[in-house]
């Protein structure tokens, strides 16, 4: 009788007792442009985004073990965030919830039409035979892709507000861009002049600044991708590579993060979103 009781006790507290609650997936959003989208990089799962699974918000989402909605897209501008985008189904916060509890966001450079102006920044002979394309883009003694960048960051600003508004519970991690071309350039690896390539680093480097700025303002993390691809860029052996030269020597866009890039990217905004 008394081993009947004790056997009928234990089954009793087994089928009353609460299972441990398992852990819940994190939710991740990628917002963003082809810097985070990886156009060309093997295997595109959205061909009008230009998406590859191998970008960094796909390594990242494997990393952390998160469920994964990547809306970033190829040629996508800030406002494309909160209206639908060219090649875009929705507006990219459209993906966000009150459950998102990760996301990452890189965006401007489209805005300020950086990319478009790097290539008339191609000059096959060396100085002077050409024509500088910063002197021509500051001719008359201004700045129109310098005055687009500062006209820029009250627009992220109001992105990031936006954000925090629709994902009141997520961190959110802003990147900037990589270093692109070293100082100096490396004419004529890549046929930009010296100067050019100054230009247009220096641009791109205040692009992330202004990023780094308007993440900081609203306690929101940043991501500096400058520092990781310090000699990977497009000047530095195309084994060593983590951005793509104007003539890509790995499967990947011109002037843009390739496969091995996108992964040192991941390990970064990993550590950055990683649960404390």
């Amino acid at each position: 009788m008394k081993i009947r009781t004790w056997v009928g006790l234990v089954a009793l507290l087994l089928g009353t007792a609460v299972p441990a609650r398992a852990a819940e997936q994190l939710e991740y959003v990628a917002l963003g442009d082809s810097a985070a989208a990886g156009p060309w990089i093997p295997v595109q799962v959205d061909l009008p985004c230009k998406r590859s699974d191998h970008n960094y918000p796909a390594v990242v989402a494997k990393s952390l073990g998160a469920r994964l909605t990547d809306v970033s897209c190829s040629g996508a501008v800030t406002a494309d965030l909160t209206s639908r985008g060219q090649n875009a189904k929705a507006p990219q916060l459209d993906a966000l919830s009150g459950t998102t509890g990760l996301v990452t966001l890189t965006i401007g450079a489209n805005d300020s039409g950086l990319f478009d102006r790097a290539l008339s920044c191609v000059n096959a002979l060396p100085e002077p035979i050409g024509v500088s394309c910063a002197d021509r883009i500051r001719a008359g003694g201004t700045d129109p892709i310098a005055a687009s960048v500062e006209a820029w960051a009250p627009a992220l600003g109001a992105a990031l507000e936006e954000i925090r508004r629709r994902a009141p519970k997520a961190k959110v991690l802003v990147t900037g861009y990589g270093t692109y071309i070293r100082r100096g350039g490396c004419y004529p690896v890549q046929p930009v002049w010296a100067r050019d390539a100054d230009y247009l680093q220096d641009t791109m480097d205040r692009i992330s600044s202004i990023a780094r700025e308007q993440a900081s303002a609203r306690g929101m993390g940043f991501v500096d991708f400058a520092a990781v691809t310090v000699g990977h860029d497009i000047c530095a052996a195309p084994w060593d590579r983590y951005l793509e030269g104007l003539l890509p020597v790995s499967v990947a866009a011109p002037l843009h993060p390739n496969a091995k890039g996108m992964a040192a990217f991941a390990s970064a905004v990993t550590a950055a979103g990683s649960p404390s």
